[in-house]
C-alpha cells in the first residue's frame, strides 16, 4: 500500500508539473503575442511617421519653388508704373530726338529685365479673356468687329510665368 501512495504521489506531481509546465507555456504564448502586437504597433506608428516627413519635405520643396519661381513678383509690381509713365512720355509730341531715344532706352532695359525674370506682356489684341483682361468700357459691336473682341487697350497687363500680375485694361465690343 505504501508503493501505491508513492506511485500516487508521483503521478500527482508529475500532474503537477505538467500542469504548470501548460501554463508556463500559456504565459509564455500570451507574453510573445503581446509583444508581438506592440512590435506591430510600433512599425506602423514608424512607418506613419516616416510617411508624414516626407510629406512635410515634399511639401517644403514645393514651396521652395513656388517661392523662387515667383521671387520677382513684388519688385515687377513696384516698377510696372514707371514703365507705364516712361510709355505714357513717349506719346507726347514735341519730344526732341535725344529724350524720346533716352527714354526708348530706358523702357528695353526695363522690358528686358522684365523678360529676363520670367514677366511678360499679356496679349491684348483679339478676344477678351476675363482671366488676363479687364474690361473698363464697353462698345457696341458692328460687322468690321465682332462681340467680345478689344477695341482698345488703355492699359497693358503682365504676367509672371502662369501667375497675372495685373489684368490687361481694355475697352470690348459688345453686342446690343
Amino acid at each position: 500500500m505504501t508503493e501505491d501512495i508513492k506511485k500516487e504521489e508521483v503521478k500527482e506531481e508529475e500532474a503537477t508539473e505538467t500542469t504548470e509546465e501548460v501554463v508556463e507555456e500559456t504565459k509564455e504564448t500570451s507574453e510573445l503575442e503581446e509583444a508581438q502586437a506592440r512590435a506591430e504597433e510600433f512599425e506602423n506608428k514608424y512607418l506613419r511617421a516616416h510617411a508624414e516627413m516626407q510629406n512635410i519635405q515634399r511639401r517644403a520643396k514645393e514651396e521652395r519653388q513656388q517661392l523662387q519661381k515667383y521671387r520677382s513678383q513684388d519688385l515687377a509690381k513696384a516698377i510696372l508704373p514707371a514703365l507705364d509713365n516712361i510709355e505714357r512720355a513717349l506719346a507726347v509730341e514735341g519730344l526732341t530726338d535725344d529724350v524720346k531715344k533716352g527714354l526708348e532706352m530706358i523702357q528695353e532695359s526695363l522690358i528686358n529685365a522684365l523678360k529676363e525674370e520670367g514677366i511678360e506682356e499679356i496679349a491684348a489684341d483679339g478676344e477678351f479673356n476675363h482671366n488676363f483682361h479687364m474690361a473698363i468700357q464697353t462698345i457696341p459691336a458692328d460687322d468690321e468687329h465682332p462681340a467680345d473682341s478689344i477695341a482698345q487697350v488703355f492699359q497693358k497687363g503682365y504676367k509672371l510665368h502662369d501667375r497675372v500680375l495685373r489684368p490687361a485694361m481694355v475697352v470690348v465690343y459688345k453686342e446690343n
